[in-house]
């Protein structure tokens, strides 16, 4: 009687592809380092330009406590950077865009401390909502306008700030900080605020002793 049997056999073991060589574990983590690094370089720039604002502020309380100018001058940092507000009552005559010659001393020691950060700047004029209609200044668009204007060519021309840092707008009484309803808060929102915006994202701020005046 013949007995036949049956061999066994394992199925065949299929390769894909090859194992990756050792060192690229090394490089992996290697970039994985590099990109920890970076983003924590970011991180840094982001609190130094903060803490930049912040001295800035601190010097500018320093200055404006001594001269008993709280009424004259407003300090916050916001979204938009360190926002330095001048009242209207130490800047300008009712309805005028001339600078007051006192003014014009709050700007130059405003300025000279800003010239120790490399951000660039804004000159926003801001009116309340009471309408202005004279000959020189249709609406308060050209008001506020007028003012920020002129305190920018003050800036430029007078204390040599480089006008690539700056820009200039006017406002109207459509960015009130205020109520409009009560004279208190009519009087704080006609202003010039001179923002000292924050640098772009991944900018590092530095102070460069050439940069001082």
């Amino acid at each position: 009687m013949a007995i036949s049997i049956r061999q066994q056999t394992r199925p065949r073991e299929i390769q894909v592809g090859r194992s990756a060589p050792p060192w690229t574990v090394t490089y992996s983590d290697l970039m994985t380092q590099i990109l920890i690094f970076f983003v924590m370089l970011f991180a840094l720039a982001a609190a130094l330009n903060e803490l930049q604002l912040i001295e800035l502020k601190r010097r500018l309380e320093g200055y404006v406590v001594e001269n008993n100018l709280e009424d004259a001058v407003g300090l916050r940092i916001d979204e938009k950077g360190l926002v330095i507000s001048l009242r209207e009552k130490y800047m300008f005559d009712s309805g005028k865009a001339e600078i007051y010659p006192e003014a014009k001393i709050i700007l130059e020691k405003i300025v000279k401390e800003c010239f120790t950060v490399p951000n660039n700047m804004n000159v926003e004029g801001h009116t309340d909502n009471v309408p202005i209609r004279t000959s020189e200044f249709p609406s308060n668009w050209e008001l506020s306008a007028a003012r920020a204007t002129n305190v920018t060519r003050y800036l430029i021309e007078r204390l040599d700030f480089p006008p690539n840092r700056l820009a200039s707008g006017g406002y109207g009484e459509y960015h009130p900080v205020a109520n409009n309803d009560t004279p208190d808060g009519r009087t704080k929102n006609r202003r010039v605020d001179v923002i000292v915006r924050r640098l772009p994202s991944g900018g590092m701020a530095k102070i460069s002793a050439g940069t001082s005046r």
